[in-house]
């Protein structure tokens, strides 16, 4: 890989996948990476909660399955 791919695919976080990395989606890590998220934030919250005057932050949701070309629906089956 050269050193763009390299930075584009490890350590750049899209906003379009939640602030991950590509590779983290990809590779399934994403679910722990957010958890770890969350405990930073709550213990962010804990200290100052004078500094989160909307709501209790989160982390953002994980991004959903997306497909250039979607697979076929399998025929439903009698």
């Amino acid at each position: 890989m050269g050193p763009w791919l390299d930075f584009h695919d490890h350590e750049h976080r899209h906003s379009g996948i939640g602030y991950h990395t590509p590779a983290s989606v990809h590779l399934g890590t994403a679910g722990l990476v957010r958890e770890q998220r969350a405990l930073v934030l709550d213990a962010a919250y804990a200290a100052h909660p004078e500094r989160f005057v909307n709501k209790r932050p989160e982390p953002p949701k994980l991004p959903g399955p997306a497909w250039i070309n979607p697979p076929k629906e399998p025929p439903a089956q009698s």
